[in-house]
Order: C-alpha cells, then structure tokens, then sequence
C-alpha cells in the first residue's frame, strides 16, 4: 500500500491537516493574507481616486489619508507613569479606515511606546522602511492595546499601521518616547 501525503503551508493560510492551528502557523497566514487584501484594496482605491493604476512594491507600506474631522471619542482618565511622554497622538478611525504613524529613528535606537483603542479594536502592523531595507517586527488582529520598546533594525521611519475592521468609529491613542527624531503621519 502507498501512501502519499502532502502538506501545504499553514502560513499561507492553507492548513487542510489542523497541525498549523496547533502551532499558530494558521493564524500568522490569515494575518498575513487579510493584510495583502487590504493593501491591494488600498492601492486600488489610491490608483482611482488619482486616475492611474499603480500599486504598491512587497516592502512599501499602503500610504493612508489621515481621517480629520471624525468625531472624537471619550476617553477615561489618563493613567499616570513614572515618567512622560514625548509625544501623543490621537486619531479616530472609522470602520474600514486605516492610517500610518512613523518614528524617524537611527538604527540601534529604542523607542518606548503604548497604543489603546477606545471604542473597539484594530488590526496592526508593526514595520520599518528606509536605505532600501524593510522589516515586519509584528502584526496583530482584533487587539485592543500594545505597548513595549521599539528597536530599530536600520536607519530610517518604524511604526505602525492600524485598520479599523468594526462596524463602528474607534479611536488610537499611540504614546511614544525614546530615541527618535521626529513623529509623523504617512500619508
């Protein structure tokens, strides 16, 4: 009797066997695939609203208009820490909006940062650009908060993108400190 067996990469989002849900390979794929999509979308949006039809390189980040003149949300009380902010944004994002913040950092340097959501959850990506190189430090769905240090792999702008996939507005607060020279919105 033969046997024949194949086993597609659950990375990919393929996982007919459920070893790559195990292994939480099958998750890192639908992240990945829902992130693609969502690029291509943008693009086509971006090619449309300037007549042309370009779309982004594998390493280029999809460039978001910023949302300006949404409603802001409520937000609870400020928690005090030990020592303050350098910088503080905030953004509303309504549902299938997404926008992109980045530090200018050298490479080596860290960046403290903290993020919530008010009013829901986001989708993430965590990433830098710069000299040619590009780097995906982590990705996240459906996530409420994050916070940590930064560290840049190369000179040149790391942050974040955030989709908003509710069906209702949310707000970002993204807090920052650290060895960067300067924040900014990627339009």
């Amino acid at each position: 009797m033969l046997l024949i067996t194949v086993i597609l990469p659950s990375e990919y989002g393929i996982d007919p066997s459920g070893v790559g849900r195990v292994l939480r390979l099958t998750e890192m794929g639908e992240i990945k695939t829902q992130l693609a999509a969502e690029a291509a979308a943008d693009a086509s949006v971006d090619a449309q609203s300037n007549g042309a039809s370009a779309s982004p390189s594998p390493t280029q980040a999809p460039a978001v208009a910023a949302n300006r003149g949404a409603p802001a949300v409520a937000l609870p009380a400020p928690v005090p820490t030990q020592a303050t902010w350098k910088d503080e944004e905030r953004f509303t994002l309504p549902p299938g909006q997404g926008i992109e913040i980045k530090l200018v950092m050298k490479q080596g340097a860290k960046a403290e940062y903290a993020w919530v959501v008010n009013g829901g959850v986001v989708n993430y990506d965590t990433h830098g650009d710069g000299g040619g190189k590009s780097i995906s430090y982590e990705k996240g769905r459906g996530v409420q908060k994050d916070e940590g240090v930064l560290t840049a792999d190369f000179t040149g702008n790391h942050g974040w993108f955030w989709r908003n996939r509710s069906p209702a507005n949310v707000e970002v607060v993204l807090r920052t400190r650290g060895d960067y020279s300067q924040l900014k919105r990627v339009q």
